[in-house]
């Protein structure tokens, strides 16, 4: 299907008010209570929101990397809530490895069910001690005859407790300690052996992160993803979405902070004026705002490329400092925002202290900066 300016703009109209009618009243409640309600995945279902980017045939609505995240924008934006948003689109760092490299019968036992809000996708990579070492990874998956056996850990896992299905990133060689043994499966999380321990955290309060441990869990070889030995090259792929994706979050939080800011110090008094009219106050909102106009204009960039096909090494170098940027711009804007915001930006209830708590997560989960850097560079040949 074509898709114009039009069509983005009337997404982002239903995105706006399914934003302020169901998310919005009941964010702070979300984050106290630690979790949010299942029957949010069926209420972003009716409005098609989990289906962007995927294909008709499978319960999709196609739409470019554009639209796309200018909706993730404006979610960030509206929300201030990253758990909350993490949690509720998840699946789309669990499904693109089987929608690019699952067979026809994968795609249609697992992603419908997904995008209809009726199940829950999760990616399971990080393990205790590998962090960004996705090759050093030791979770296995022997072959013993029409099952993979599979046993391990994964950690720091968003909707790893609540998944009904979780994209594994596992060890099919183990006499290679490397990049070339590692598959990808789709695991569905019913499965006898699995078992699930939710993580207390810093901030995402409302999203469900987990700790998952596989002792023997049998699952049919027919939910191996692509080639066996050839995930890793999969999950690098799928890095480059997701951290373009954390990006345009990272912007909408951004903005998230100076709408809030600006509008305390137009309503805040202090020595008989408002707020804003103290120079200082201007000059910390007027940076603010040139940081989010930089992301913005960089992200618009790569997205108009990715849209054209044009995904050589320095777009993803570009993507990867994009990445570092964006979250940069998010930590420096909230912290200038609870400044500006006094004691009240150190208070449970505002955007500015939930992001404050929030960007250091940004910052790590898919990728940390310094692994940026490292792989920016080598894509640039430095």
């Amino acid at each position: 299907m074509t898709w114009d300016r039009a069509d983005t703009e009337a997404l982002l109209d239903t995105v706006d008010r399914f934003a302020h009618e169901a998310l919005v009243p009941h964010v702070n409640d979300w984050d106290a209570q630690a979790t949010f309600p299942r029957a949010l995945y069926l209420e972003a279902a009716r409005i098609g929101l989990p289906g962007l980017g995927y294909p008709e045939h499978l319960g999709g609505t196609p739409a470019p990397w554009r639209a796309r995240n200018a909706v993730s924008q404006l979610l960030a934006r509206r929300t201030a809530s990253g758990g909350l948003l993490a949690s509720l689109f998840s699946h789309n760092i669990g499904l693109p490895p089987i929608l690019k490299h699952g067979s026809p019968e994968l795609q249609a036992e697992v992603i419908p069910p997904v995008l209809r809000g009726e199940r829950i996708a999760a990616l399971g990579i990080t393990e205790p001690g590998g962090g960004s070492d996705v090759a050093s990874l030791r979770t296995t998956a022997r072959r013993d005859g029409g099952d993979y056996v599979i046993d391990g850990e994964k950690t720091f896992i968003t909707s790893g407790v609540r998944c009904d299905w979780i994209t594994l990133a596992v060890r099919t060689d183990p006499g290679n300690r490397g990049a070339s043994g590692i598959s990808l499966i789709a695991v569905p999380c019913d499965t006898k052996g699995i078992s699930r321990t939710p993580l207390h955290k810093m901030g995402w309060h409302a999203s469900d992160t987990g700790h998952l441990r596989f002792d023997g869990v049998r699952v049919p070889a027919r939910c191996l993803i692509g080639e066996e030995h050839k995930g890793f090259r999969m999950i690098m792929g799928n890095f480059n979405g997701e951290r373009l994706a954390m990006s345009a979050l990272a912007l909408g939080f951004a903005e998230a902070c100076h709408d809030e800011a600006l509008a305390w110090a137009r309503e805040r008094k202090t020595f008989g004026e408002a707020l804003i009219q103290h120079q200082v106050i201007r000059h910390k909102l007027m940076d603010m705002r040139m940081r989010v106009a930089s992301t913005q204009a960089w992200l618009d960039a790569l997205g108009e490329r990715i849209d054209a096909g044009d995904e050589g090494p320095d777009w993803v170098g570009n993507v990867c400092l994009l990445k570092n940027h964006s979250t940069q711009a998010m930590q420096a804007n909230a912290d200038a925002a609870v400044q500006i915001l006094g004691g009240m930006g150190y208070m449970r209830g505002t955007a500015c202290e939930r992001i404050y708590r929030e960007v250091k997560v940004m910052m790590i989960g898919g990728g940390a900066e310094e692994i940026m850097k490292d792989l920016a560079a080598r894509q640039f040949g430095a």
